[in-house]
């Protein structure tokens, strides 16, 4: 976690004042607040100005190096509101060699320019170097131009800043932290933005007690002047939260209290998967279950989820909860979501469902149909899981679906293929099925073997049941036979009382 934030500086707009030395500034106007705040601490310092003119010679320079550095060309590029049409457009095109040139002319010249023509050149060769990456002589062109007595007040601050910037780059902390308190000293006003690169320095330092307390002067800063603070201020200032409890500075209740309202903000006006998940397990932390399954089902139905895991995660708090039909359709979408996943050794790319059809899977699919009383679509569900299982009991569960749906037949060949296998949590309770299921196709024989085998179950419950059913399956057989009788006698009545009036 402590280097997410390593290269966030350089996401910072580049502060330093690249383009805005005119050569027309007229000075010797105002007096540098600055300087007069360290006169008053005691302390010796040089006289900065706001303003300064540039020497004629140095200033016609500057115009052709801003002018190389502000070079455009006409491009032409697809038109997005008509298709296959295209437009002309401008695109910077600074031309590095020509500004190079005439800032390498300054540089040899250096001796005999004044102190401020001195820090413009300086600020420009900061400027290209930083372009390029080369952060090392960036931060030499800053130190030279820092070093110039007659630097202006904007030159100064700007390349404190942006020197600030580049040392926590270079990963020397103190130094960057140094410089950015000095800059706070200097400037008229401290902005939130200051505040946030100053917090990620500490947390580099791990520093996080000061790190939070600046984030958290960050953000308030971005709401006094009217703006939304950035959405990586708002995960600083979390793991902050995270480091301090983990080193015990300030107790977990409190720490994940701070956080849930950090996330809370992260959802509402970042919405992203991963502030979804670390909100809802906070919830968890915090034994807010249904807080937790409710910002799980929130980021579900964004289309978040690209797990199995958490699909399968968010229906089962959907069915603890007494949710059955919103599981079974958070495990239907998981099975119907489609994701890309590379094969690591041939880099071969491959779509796959979320979900795949696995036992455990497939199980829980049809408990959740079950319990949501959707039969018809837990039957087709459980055929696929019996046919996986190891086990007799999916076999065993799915008999006593068909004979809740009155398909006898069905039933009896799920049980039979259940007790085929090696193990079955109750062969008793699913012989008392069988039974059942032989007894409603009136083959009271077949049942009442199938009863006989449960009740030397040593379960007591299990072997009252099944006697209770031979009895009731032998006085169903009787009856079932005299009402035979019966009706042939009748039909028999019938057909002489025909023969006899023919």
């Amino acid at each position: 976690m402590k280097k997410l934030f390593l290269y966030s500086f350089l996401s910072l707009s580049f502060v330093a004042i690249n383009f805005s030395v005119s050569v027309d500034l007229v000075a010797q106007q105002e007096v540098d607040r600055s300087d007069k705040r360290q006169q008053k601490a005691g302390k010796s310092s040089r006289s900065y100005k706001k303003a300064r003119v540039l020497q004629s010679s140095t200033a016609k320079k500057v115009v052709k190096v801003v002018e190389a550095l502000e070079r455009q060309k006409t491009v032409r590029v697809p038109d997005p509101e008509n298709e296959g049409m295209f437009i002309e457009k401008e695109e910077d095109d600074p031309d590095w060699a020509t500004a190079r040139s005439i800032l390498t002319e300054l540089l040899n010249n250096r001796a005999e320019m004044k102190s401020y023509d001195r820090s413009v050149m300086w600020n420009y060769w900061g400027y290209i170097y930083f372009s390029e990456e080369d952060y090392d002589q960036a931060m030499y062109a800053y130190e030279q131009l820092l070093n110039e007595p007659e630097a202006t007040i904007p030159l100064r601050t700007a390349s404190l800043l942006t020197l600030a910037q580049l040392n926590l780059v270079k990963e020397r902390w103190d130094k960057g932290i140094s410089l950015i308190l000095q800059w706070m000293d200097e400037v008229e006003k401290i902005t939130a933005q200051s505040y946030y690169l100053l917090s990620s320095a500490y947390f580099q330092k791990e520093d996080f007690v000061r790190a939070r307390t600046n984030m958290e002067e960050a953000i308030r800063l971005a709401e006094e002047e009217g703006y939304r603070p950035k959405e990586n201020w708002y995960v600083l200032l979390a793991a902050c939260f995270s480091e301090l409890k983990d080193r015990k500075v300030i107790g977990p209740e409190y720490a994940l209290e701070q956080q849930v309202g950090i996330y809370e903000i992260l959802v509402n006006y970042y919405p992203k998967k991963q502030y979804f998940l670390q909100l809802g397990y906070t919830y968890q932390q915090m034994d807010r279950e249904e807080d937790y399954m409710l910002t799980l089902k929130a980021a579900y139905d964004k289309d978040f989820l690209d797990k199995e895991s958490e699909y399968l995660a968010l229906a089962q708090m959907l069915l603890l909860k007494k949710n059955p039909y919103w599981a079974a359709q958070v495990l239907v979408a998981g099975q119907q979501k489609k994701v890309t996943i590379t094969d690591e050794d041939t880099g071969e790319e491959e779509t796959v469902a979320v979900l795949k059809d696995k036992e455990k899977t497939l199980k829980l699919l049809a408990d959740a149909w079950r319990m949501a009383q959707e039969i018809d679509m837990a039957i087709p569900v459980l055929e696929k899981a019996a046919k996986m299982s190891k086990d007799g009991d999916t076999y065993v569960l799915l008999g006593n679906l068909y004979l809740f749906e009155d398909r006898m037949e069905d039933s009896i060949r799920a049980i039979k293929n259940g007790l085929a296998k090696p193990k079955v949590k109750s062969r008793s309770q699913a012989l008392l099925v069988l039974g059942q299921a032989y007894f409603e196709l009136q083959n009271f024989e077949e049942a009442k073997k199938q009863f006989r085998a449960a009740a030397r179950d040593k379960n007591k419950r299990i072997k009252k049941t099944a006697n209770s059913w031979i009895k009731y399956a032998e006085n169903e057989e009787i009856r079932v036979k005299n009402l035979a009788l019966r009706r042939d006698f009748i039909q028999q009545s019938k057909a002489k009382s025909k023969a006899k009036n023919s």
